[in-house]
């Protein structure tokens, strides 16, 4: 049986059940885009690639805010981010480049130990927008672009 996990918001009110295995699971990621670093309000964001039809809403569906744009992406895709609308948590974002796919936020898995193990990034994107300070994650694939 494929191992999944529960993905929650800050406050709890939207919670995700998503694959972290398996055929499902495609792949978790580190990405320097300059979307993602103002998205997060980071250097990077860390994520996870999953088929659409694996992930489930668990609860508080009804309380994802949408938000879409396309003017800034270096890809030109249009991406749509879910946040949560009671605490603003980023929850999962999808691409029109990739409409197959979400992308769920590694820090919202609440099995923390999976954060070391099966969502370990191996993959990097963005590396030319990489802080000289950061030299990446050991052992990741790096790509100067998207994937």
């Amino acid at each position: 049986m494929v191992q999944t996990a529960t993905a929650t918001c800050f406050c709890g009110t939207v919670q995700l059940e998503v694959p972290v295995e398996g055929p499902d699971f495609l792949f978790a990621f580190v990405c320097h885009c300059t979307d993602c670093r103002k998205l997060t309000s980071s250097m990077f964001t860390s994520g996870f690639a999953v088929n659409n039809t694996a992930m489930k809403h668990i609860r508080g569906e009804e309380k994802l805010t949408k938000y879409s744009q396309k003017k800034t992406t270096e890809s030109g895709n249009c991406m749509t981010d879910f946040f949560c609308s009671v605490c603003g948590t980023l929850m999962y974002r999808r691409s029109s480049g990739y409409p197959e796919m979400s992308l769920p936020r590694i820090g919202t898995v609440d099995d923390l130990e999976l954060h070391e193990t099966k969502l370990k990034p191996q993959l990097e994107v963005f590396c030319k927008n990489r802080v000289s300070w950061f030299n990446g994650v050991e052992g990741a694939k790096q790509s100067q672009g998207g994937q």
